[in-house]
């Protein structure tokens, strides 16, 4: 018996288009991962930086990619109480975590790291797909004037 003959084989194919709301949380998820790396490199006294390709044009007409730093903006402020005030962004847009409040409140620096994770798994749970769409729609009608 060969070993191929041991395997189950079946006809299914790989869907090649995903899920609009999965790739909302997704978009998300990358970001909030960026928010979590600057937050640490801001406890540790250091710079966060990430990368992204752009594609040029030489002078000889060849295109070539070359990668670039891309500057990550945090998402939280020193607040009027003396606390740390954090917004969740998707794109440009801030997203409304419950109805009529889209800011959290954290006690200091070292409590952003923990609550930024607990918020990549609710993002990653799908428990704020209804706002990361309502935030995408607002989002998208100002690329429409």
């Amino acid at each position: 018996m060969s070993t191929i003959a041991t395997l189950k084989l079946s006809t299914s194919k790989k869907s090649q288009v995903m899920n609009p709301a999965a790739q909302r949380r997704n978009k998300l998820c990358k970001k909030l991962w960026e928010q979590i790396q600057l937050a640490q490199a801001h406890l540790e006294g250091k710079e966060f930086t990430t990368t992204r390709f752009r594609t040029v044009t030489d002078q000889d007409g060849l295109r070539r990619s070359i990668e670039l730093p891309k500057r990550v903006r945090a998402w939280w402020w020193n607040g009027d109480n003396g606390k740390i005030a954090l917004n969740v962004r998707y794109g440009a847009k801030v997203v409304e975590i419950a109805k009529g409040k889209s800011t959290i409140e954290v006690a200091t620096h070292t409590d952003l790291i923990p609550t930024l994770e607990l918020i990549k798994r609710a993002v990653e749970a799908g428990e704020l797909d209804t706002q990361i769409e309502t935030a995408s729609n607002k989002l998208r009608e100002g690329f429409g004037k």
